[in-house]
């Protein structure tokens, strides 16, 4: 019996004029839907007789930091800067709970078990603007009011970010929490040393979302804050038409300082962010 020893050649690949077509409608989507984004960086760095010219041009001709360096030494977004990244830190203490909450239903048996996380669940379908004065309220009884922390507290837990994390800490296998429960591991220790670090994806899902949610709010600390020292970078984004004349390279400006940071920290966890939503079940 005689073996062939020759070298074997990969297939060609043959492009349909299908295929070809769905390339070309997916770089035009690309392109049009990255085209607002480019347009705010480079109108960011446009000066200001370059940005009210028509016929408008993409690139700038003189690019200047004129207006970023403003944003930050004349108006007040470094205090805003400032506000928006302790509102984000508070809501990464949010996120441990909510990974212990997620860790309990999905790991433990208890009576009522069934029914509380329904109970969790049902929370998602209530909208935020029908508790926003009963919040209020509470805030201004104990105090939280105008501050940072009564910013962040409404928004510390979310049922859905409980729900991603039950569904995908059902996938842990239960014999490696009983052999460490059998070494004479802590439900405490467990969960950081064990849960945790098995968990890596969905935490990075869930870190996004944080960020992100921490980072964009505008209406509550519009509504909470009322001392302008305590607004976040939406809200003083929102301020600029009011704060200034029309200016539209120093609007975009604001819209960057806004946007970039979102789309780095993105960039950086979207590998983990498919993959965690793919091991949660989710489509």
């Amino acid at each position: 019996m005689t073996t062939d020893t020759r070298p074997v050649r990969p297939r060609r690949t043959t492009r349909t004029p299908s295929r070809l077509v769905t390339n070309i409608v997916l770089i035009v989507g690309a392109a049009a839907t990255a085209l607002p984004f480019f347009w705010m960086i480079f109108s960011a760095l446009k000066p200001r007789s370059e940005a009210v010219a028509y016929p408008p041009r993409l690139l700038p001709a003189e690019p200047t930091l004129e207006f970023v360096r403003y944003l930050f030494t004349t108006l007040d977004f470094g205090r805003y800067l400032v506000n928006t990244l302790v509102v984000v830190a508070i809501g990464f203490v949010g996120l441990l709970l909510m990974a212990m909450a997620g860790y309990a239903f999905a790991k433990f048996r208890f009576r009522g078990r069934g029914l509380l996380f329904a109970l969790v669940l049902s929370t998602m379908m209530i909208p935020v603007q029908v508790t926003m004065i009963p919040t209020y309220l509470i805030l201004a009884r104990v105090g939280l009011t105008n501050t940072l922390v009564g910013i962040a507290l409404p928004t510390l837990v979310s049922a859905f970010s409980i729900f991603l994390f039950r569904q995908f800490m059902t996938t842990i296998p239960d014999e490696v929490l009983e052999a460490a429960r059998i070494d004479g591991a802590g439900e405490i220790r467990i969960f950081l040393s064990l849960v945790l670090p098995m968990s890596g994806p969905i935490l990075a899902v869930q870190t996004v979302l944080t960020f992100i949610a921490g980072w964009n709010s505008f209406l509550w600390p519009l509504v909470i804050a009322g001392d302008q020292s305590r607004y976040t970078l939406s809200v003083g984004l929102a301020l600029l038409n009011q704060q200034v004349a029309t200016n539209p390279s120093l609007q975009m400006a604001g819209a960057a300082v806004m946007v970039v940071p979102i789309l780095a920290v993105f960039v950086i966890f979207q590998r983990y962010i498919v993959q965690g939503f793919t091991l949660s079940g989710l489509k």
